[in-house]
């Protein structure tokens, strides 16, 4: 077997990138837009052969030139890619692949969590992640539905059982409105919170905000996603401008996830909000209103909150705290929210929202 040599792929260095590009299509893989690492394994005459990539705690794009395939390439990227990860603070690596190589991941300690049939498989490193995160969403439930459950009801004889995911970037009357219209329709509600840090508002604020403001709903239960949900674990596409049929294709790896949730957690029904503008969210509801309907469960679109300005939506409140316009601020979120943003504690979130280029999602 020849000598490889090991190096990083700067986004700089054209002429190992136009190599990756090539390579990857090759074997069939499009170039991730979303990477923040690459390695690639050069010959002599500095050809590339085999190629990976990182994304936060996910590894990416990995591949090796069918001509040298069988000489343990692979394994060189892998280990080199989890070593950087863990000096990086990363112990807790996540992979998506095709399903023809899922097996071989397999055999390099990577565990399945969710498959979407002839596109992708999603795997983690640890073999009871996602289970054990599953017994934490139960236990939490366990804790908490004597006090969310209707009194007149006892946990064995709850019939509905629902679901929200938001992000919630910040907590709007838009979010309220749609917590209060699912809580009303279920006998127990589960709330999760994104709880990748992708989004201006960061993630400890947005979950206290969601918890503060859904307080007076009796049988509402708040959980964190973890990287199971809408992340960029699972779903790299979400906060991107990608082509429909990536975004198609995560949604996909996405509910399947949530459905091993709903199974877990008895769910009968997932509520979203209807999105007039965003188009990846909306084509992502259009994907899970068929995929549930294809499991069994129901999926209910709620029509947004409006004001007389129209829809309200997280971009818009964003905008206003930008624009240092607290008067509008105060018509359009909840009071926890508005006290929020009125604190010293939000010096830092309002100033990095008013720092940023763009506060409007895609």
């Amino acid at each position: 077997m020849s000598d490889y040599t090991v190096s990083r792929i700067s986004p700089t260095d054209k002429r190992a990138v136009r190599q990756m590009d090539a390579l990857l299509e090759k074997e069939g893989i499009e170039r991730d837009k979303n990477l923040d690492y690459s390695i690639g394994l050069f010959d002599e005459n500095y050809d590339l052969v085999a190629t990976g990539s990182c994304f936060a705690n996910t590894l990416r794009c990995m591949a090796v030139s069918s001509e040298h395939q069988g000489e343990g390439l692979m394994n060189q990227v892998i280990s080199n890619l989890i070593e950087y990860q863990y000096s990086r603070g990363n112990t807790s690596l996540f992979l998506y692949t095709k399903c023809n190589t899922a097996r071989f991941f397999g055999d390099l300690g990577f565990y399945e969590i969710a498959r979407v049939e002839g596109k992708v498989v999603f795997m983690e490193n640890r073999r009871t992640g996602f289970a054990d995160y599953l017994k934490r969403l139960q236990k939490e439930t366990a804790a908490n539905t004597a006090d969310a459950a209707p009194a007149s009801r006892g946990t064995d004889q709850i019939a509905k059982i629902g679901a929200v995911i938001m992000n919630a970037n910040p907590f709007t009357l838009g979010h309220r409105y749609l917590l209060e219209q699912a809580a009303a329709a279920v006998d127990l509600l589960h709330v999760f919170v994104v709880s990748e840090d992708a989004s201006l508002v960061p993630f400890s604020v947005r979950k206290q905000l969601v918890a503060e403001g859904s307080a007076d709903l009796p049988n509402v239960i708040c959980h964190e996603t973890g990287p199971y949900m809408i992340s960029n674990a699972t779903f790299p596409s979400y906060f991107l401008k990608d082509s429909d049929t990536v975004i198609r294709s995560h949604a996909k790896l996405d509910i399947q996830v949530f459905l091993r949730i709903a199974q877990a957690l008895s769910l009968t029904d997932r509520f979203v909000g209807e999105e007039p503008f965003s188009q990846v969210t909306g084509i992502y509801n259009q994907v899970m209103a068929e995929e549930l309907a294809a499991a069994g469960l129901g999926c209910h679109i709620i029509p947004r909150k409006t004001d007389e300005e129209g829809a309200i939506s997280a971009s818009d409140v964003r905008c206003l705290i930008q624009d240092g316009n607290f008067e509008a601020l105060k018509k359009k979120v909840p009071a926890c929210t508005f006290q929020y943003f009125t604190s010293k504690a939000a010096e830092p979130v309002i100033q990095k929202i008013r720092a940023a280029a763009e506060v409007r999602h895609y």
